[in-house]
């Protein structure tokens, strides 16, 4: 391949195919930068090596023709060689050149100068067979490629079976909206494609496959942001007889088998481990960026003889002041904070409270009602910055974690360590949805913490579950638990989300009767495969490692979909089209 060459192939008669990625006419001498999947090599006709048939069709080829060339490789002169191409020390002279087929002129450039901006993003993805031949996307899904190869083989030697659970499956209540497929066969009926192999996963262990994964297509039709796709690949991991330290330990050693392919990310197992209540509390979030500091700590009791109405109203209700200190922040100017506090409001938050200590005193909003002694009881020293809020925790903890973000950045504050990796462990089973009902924290399945089954009927919300996440520099990789293996004590957590005994076994009747077949104690996890190459790439979107990705429409531009169907085959499916009244 073209960028395989080197200088100790000085002499070597090659024939090399690939694209024109650009081309230089000097008259009597014509460069042409040819590429191909491995990289650019610089191809230089003449009248002394190549014949003047090709040197004609040379002087006529564009960007993007694809082209074969014979010839042999020479090294380029000292004063024409490129140390920032890999094959930068040789040239190969072409002895002939032959147009294997004709480009259209390319609607988006291909080749760039270094200081010129991409095209828009929509006209790339509509021209998605010209970007994917840009430098930085090959890379990237030649990265993907690696890491999907390295978890296969990471897995295989730990013992664990590549097992592909079905697409067309059954609807169940997963937490997003299922794609549904319409069976032609049973007019009526519907398949939906899978969230996730979940329950598949759970019935293998049933059936013996003791260690089980699969880098699983998962689909999920919920609303569009810029880190979601509808369409998505997980490594998908399942283990019998197993806690969390297991999985713990295999997947360390699979983050680190990941990051050995990915220049510039390292993992050094073990990795930390913090509760769920305890990130909450620290960070302001179950995914911490912990590369940093700036820890939040309750700052109730120190401002609790404040007569400040905020304070006061906020103590009050129930509530808590919480607040971080940013080291030299009393530098940042008022504009600064108040692209921080604007950070704050847009999680919901009604603002920060803020105030600078300085050598002459405080200032800011809440300086106004402080004495000498709270600055110390604060650990506010002169040049620093305090930002608080006050109120319910579930207000002030989204608050602050966009604060304590921003402010990172605006103050510079420096990364203690450039890989932060996380075990966010014991996340509770169950939380409040928006009409009161309970709903599952991570999925119905989690096993409920030994410690704390009691409560389970009694106080749900407080019941821990065996469920974990891995985090990386801020980023959710992956969630995973320890499932209930008893079917009556699924049936119970099922209850309590609202089920009666007859949707019960109407959704999950067949994973209750592969639990009652005699299930191990079993556990496991799913890591987001595109958003681990997106930050081992340091890509600025899923769409940039994803071959042909959707749009924050849902839509797939280069090839047009999705489209409207003909009545006759919605006929055949035993559909029809409703048109809206109101258009």
């Amino acid at each position: 391949m073209v960028g395989g060459l080197r200088a100790q192939d000085e002499g070597r008669e090659v024939v090399l195919a690939g694209w024109v990625h650009r081309r230089r006419d000097l008259g009597g001498l014509l460069f042409v930068d040819l590429r191909d999947r491995s990289g650019l090599v610089q191809v230089s006709l003449g009248p002394d090596w190549t014949d003047a048939a090709s040197l004609e069709v040379g002087h006529r080829v564009g960007a993007e023709d694809v082209v074969r060339v014979r010839g042999t490789v020479h090294l380029r002169p000292d004063e024409a060689r490129n140390p920032e191409l890999a094959t930068g020390d040789i040239e190969v002279r072409a002895a002939s050149l032959e147009v294997l087929n004709e480009a259209d002129t390319p609607a988006i450039p291909v080749y760039r100068q270094p200081d010129e901006e991409l095209p828009a993003e929509e006209l790339r993805l509509r021209h998605r067979v010209l970007d994917l031949r840009r430098p930085e996307l090959r890379d990237n899904l030649l990265l993907r490629h690696r890491l999907i190869l390295a978890a296969r083989n990471y897995l295989d030697a730990q013992g664990f079976v590549e097992v592909e659970t079905p697409i067309l499956t059954k609807p169940t209540p997963e937490g997003a909206r299922d794609f549904l497929v319409p069976s032609r066969v049973h007019r009526g009926e519907f398949f939906a494609l899978p969230q996730s192999p979940q329950i598949y996963k759970q019935i293998l262990m049933a059936a013996g496959f003791d260690r089980y994964f699969q880098i699983a297509r998962c689909f999920r039709d919920e609303d569009m942001r810029a880190d979601r796709q509808p369409e998505f690949t997980q490594i998908d991991v399942e283990a019998s007889f197993v806690g969390p330290e297991d999985i713990f330990r295999w997947m360390e050693g699979l983050m680190t088998a990941l990051a050995a392919e990915a220049p510039g990310v390292e993992a050094v197992a073990p990795f930390e481990r913090l509760t769920w209540a305890d990130a909450l509390e620290a960070y302001g979030t179950d995914r911490p960026d912990t590369r940093f500091g700036l820890r939040l700590e309750d700052v109730s009791a120190p401002l609790a003889d404040l007569d400040f109405g905020i304070v006061r109203g906020a103590l009050d209700a129930g509530g808590r002041v919480r607040a971080f200190v940013v080291p030299g922040g009393a530098t940042l100017s008022r504009k600064q904070i108040e692209a921080i506090e604007t950070a704050a409001k847009d999680t919901g938050a009604p603002g920060l409270l803020w105030c600078k200590r300085t050598d002459e005193g405080g200032s800011g909003p809440l300086s106004r009602f402080l004495a000498e002694g709270h600055y110390e009881a604060l650990g506010l020293a002169p040049g620093d910055l305090l930002l608080a809020a006050a109120g319910a925790d579930a207000v002030t903890s989204p608050a602050l974690d966009a604060a304590r973000r921003a402010a990172r950045e605006a103050a510079g504050v420096p990364f203690e360590r450039e890989h932060a990796w996380l075990w966010v462990t014991e996340f509770p089973v169950f939380e409040p949805g928006e009409d009161g009902a309970l709903t599952s924290n991570h999925h119905p399945f989690v096993m409920p913490h030994p410690d704390d089954l009691d409560r389970l009927e009694s106080d749900p919300l407080s019941v821990r579950g065996l469920a974990y996440d891995l985090v990386y520099n801020g980023a959710e990789l992956g969630s995973g638990s320890v499932r209930i293996h008893r079917p009556e004590l699924q049936r119970r957590v099922l209850r309590l989300l609202g089920l009666d005994d007859e949707a019960i076994d109407d959704k999950f009747g067949f994973l209750l009767g592969a639990l009652a077949s005699g299930a191990p104690p079993h556990g496991g996890v799913a890591f987001g495969m595109d958003r681990i190459v997106m930050l081992f790439a340091r890509a600025g979107s899923l769409r940039d490692v994803i071959a042909f990705p959707k749009t924050t429409a849902a839509r797939a531009l280069f090839e047009g979909a999705p489209i409207p169907v003909a009545d006759g085959d919605l006929r055949e499916l035993g559909l029809r089209k409703e048109i809206p009244a109101d258009g």
